[in-house]
């Protein structure tokens, strides 16, 4: 009897070790949700003002471009400029939060032949691993962060354009 409850035990240990890398990966997978979005706004926003800034030079055949054309035209490319760079950052993060999903989901493989076939010397390297995993989605934030401020700095350039 006390093998069985050793066993289920030690089963119960191995499930609640494996559950915190599968925490993290749902956790990553919220902000994964969050940065596929700002992905998608950003992307359309290049698309509304390349589809804007062809419709002004369509202009140019019909008649000569205005002073406040003009305007309009560098302020567009400047945005777009300024957008590719943003979807990078976004980009960066996704990437880092997908490569933190996938040493989380290694770290619970780890941890569960670790547990099952008793190779000790596993642990190290799962701890790493985990680590590894959590510091992917330090960057991820970092590279989140910066694409916040740059999304702040775009709509700053805007407004002030349009002054």
């Amino acid at each position: 009897m006390q093998e069985i409850l050793s066993g289920h035990s030690n089963a119960v240990s191995i499930i609640q070790l494996i559950l915190a890398p599968a925490i993290m990966i749902s956790a990553c997978g919220l902000l994964l949700l969050g940065m596929n979005n700002r992905y998608s706004l950003v992307v359309n926003r290049i698309r509304l003002l390349n589809e804007e800034k062809r419709r002004l030079l369509l202009k140019v055949g019909e008649r000569p471009l205005t002073t406040d054309d003009n305007i309009r035209l560098e302020s567009i490319a400047k945005q777009i400029s300024f957008l590719v760079y943003r979807v990078k950052l976004v980009r960066n993060s996704v990437l880092n939060y997908v490569i933190a999903v996938a040493l989380f989901v290694t770290t619970s493989l780890l941890l569960g032949t670790s547990a099952i076939l008793g190779i000790e010397k596993l642990n190290v390297i799962t701890v790493i691993t985990f680590l590894l995993g959590m510091i992917s989605v330090l960057v991820g934030v970092i590279f989140a962060g910066f694409e916040t401020k740059k999304g702040y700095d775009i709509i700053k350039f805007e407004v002030q354009a349009h002054e």
